[in-house]
C-alpha cells in the first residue's frame, strides 16, 4: 500500500476536496483547481500534481475524474503530448561526437512550425478510420508533421544515466492535427452549452460534452487517433535518432524497450468503486508497476520512475518539473547571462542562445529534485538521467 504522508495539503472548502502534492500553488492554478471541485460531474476529490501551475480552464499537472462527461480543455491542446526514452548499447560519449550528432538531429528532425518538405510514410500515421471529420480534414498535412518536434518545452536530449549508458528521450505532441481537434471541440461544446444544460459558467472554460453523446463519443475519437498520432510522432523521430545513432557511433538505439508516457488525455477507468473519466492535463498514469519518465528543465537532471498506483491521486504522478514562471516574465526577468553560465558550468550542450530562448531555461522552472520528493508516495525513482546536450523546440 502507498505511503500516503507525501500528500502535502487537502483543501475542504469546495464541493469535493482538492488534494494537492505541491508546497506553494500559483493563486491562478489554485482558483482553476476550485472550479475543477465545483463542477456539478466531478467525482471524489481533485488531484494536484508537484508540477503544477495556470492552464487554460484547467492547472497544468492537474487530475479531474468526471461522471458521463468528457470535457476538451481539460485535456488540452496539444493532445496526446508525451515523453519517450530509451537507452543505447554506448556507456559513454564525448563531446565533439555529442555536437556532431546533435548537428544530423537538426537536419532530420524540422523545429518549430517547420515540417518535413515530403509527406512521410502511412506507416507512420495512425489508420484513419470513420467518424473523424477532423483528423480527415488535417491527415494529408499531418503527413508532413508527423517526425516533426515542434516549439515551445518540446525537446530532444541526449543523456547519461545512472545505470551507466547513455539515453535519448523526445518530448513531442500532436503538433497542429491535435491543436485543430482540441480547439473545433472546444468551441462546438461553447455552442452546445443550452443543449446539454450546463451550469459551469462560461468564464471557467470548462464546457462538456455528456460521454454517451453524438459529440462526446465524436470528440473521443479524434482525441483517441491524435494520442496515437503523438505517439507515432515521437516513435518516428527515435526512429530516425537511431539511424544517426548507428551510423556516427559505434552504439544503438534500443528502440524494443523504448518507454513511452502521455499526459494530455482523457481515459475510462474505474476509481473508488466508480467508472468515471479520468482527465489528465500534464499529468501523467503511474499505475503500480507502470514505468513512466518525469523530465527535468533543461540542465537539470530527468527521471524513470515505476508507478506505485496511489488511489489518491487517480494513479498519476506529475509530467515533469513544471513551470515556476511564464513564458514573457522568464525573456523579461531572467538574466541570460546567469542562465547560460549555470549551464555551460555543467557542461551540457543547451539551446540558449539569446533572450528569446529564456522562457526555457532553468530558471523558468520548478526544482525537479523538490517535485520529485514531493510525489514519493506516487512514483519510486528507478534511473537518474543527467543531460549531455539537448535541442529544443
Amino acid at each position: 500500500m502507498s505511503n500516503p504522508t507525501n500528500m502535502i495539503k487537502v483543501i475542504r472548502t469546495e464541493k469535493i476536496p482538492i488534494k494537492l502534492w505541491i508546497s506553494q500553488i500559483e493563486p491562478g492554478a489554485l482558483e482553476q483547481a476550485k472550479h475543477l471541485a465545483n463542477l456539478p460531474f466531478a467525482f471524489h476529490h481533485i488531484a494536484v500534481m508537484p508540477d503544477a501551475h495556470v492552464g487554460y480552464g484547467m492547472p497544468i499537472g492537474g487530475v479531474l475524474a468526471a461522471e458521463g462527461v468528457i470535457i476538451p480543455n481539460a485535456v488540452g491542446v496539444d493532445i496526446g503530448c508525451g515523453m519517450c526514452a530509451a537507452k543505447t548499447t554506448l556507456k559513454d560519449i564525448n563531446k565533439d561526437k555529442l555536437k556532431e550528432i546533435l548537428g544530423e538531429i537538426r537536419k532530420i528532425i524540422p523545429v518549430g512550425f517547420s515540417h518535413h518538405e515530403k509527406q512521410q510514410n502511412l506507416d507512420a500515421m495512425p489508420e484513419l478510420i470513420n467518424n473523424l471529420p477532423v483528423v480527415k480534414s488535417q491527415f494529408e498535412r499531418a503527413r508532413k508533421q508527423v517526425g516533426t518536434l515542434g516549439g515551445g518545452n518540446h525537446f530532444v536530449e541526449i543523456q547519461k544515466g545512472s545505470d551507466g549508458c547513455i539515453w535519448v528521450m523526445v518530448h513531442s505532441g500532436s503538433r497542429n492535427i491535435g491543436k485543430r481537434v482540441a480547439d473545433y471541440y472546444n468551441k462546438l461544446a461553447i455552442r452546445l452549452r443550452k443543449k446539454f444544460q450546463s451550469r459551469v459558467p462560461l468564464e471557467w472554460q470548462l464546457d462538456f460534452f455528456p460521454a454517451d453523446s453524438g459529440e462526446g463519443r465524436q470528440y473521443f475519437s479524434e482525441m483517441s487517433y491524435c494520442v496515437g498520432f503523438a505517439l507515432g510522432n515521437r516513435k518516428l523521430m527515435m526512429g530516425n535518432i537511431a539511424k544517426i545513432f548507428r551510423t556516427k557511433t559505434s552504439g544503438e538505439l534500443l528502440l524494443d524497450e523504448m518507454i513511452n508516457i502521455a499526459h494530455n488525455y482523457a481515459s475510462p477507468e474505474k476509481h473508488f468503486g466508480k467508472e468515471v473519466i479520468v482527465h489528465r492535463k500534464g499529468a501523467t498514469q503511474a499505475k503500480r508497476g507502470q514505468v513512466g519518465i518525469i523530465p527535468g528543465s533543461q540542465g537539470s537532471r530527468s527521471f524513470i520512475v515505476r508507478g506505485r498506483g496511489n488511489p489518491e491521486s487517480f494513479e498519476s504522478c506529475s509530467h515533469g518539473a513544471g513551470r515556476k514562471i511564464g513564458r514573457n516574465e522568464a525573456r523579461r526577468t531572467l538574466i541570460l547571462e546567469e542562465e547560460t553560465r549555470k549551464l555551460n558550468q555543467k557542461g551540457v550542450l543547451h539551446s540558449i542562445r539569446g533572450r528569446r530562448d529564456l522562457d526555457e531555461a532553468p530558471g523558468a522552472y520548478k526544482d525537479i529534485d523538490e517535485v520529485i520528493g514531493n510525489q514519493a508516495d506516487l512514483v519510486e525513482v528507478l534511473i537518474k538521467l543527467e543531460p549531455l546536450a539537448v535541442m529544443k523546440g
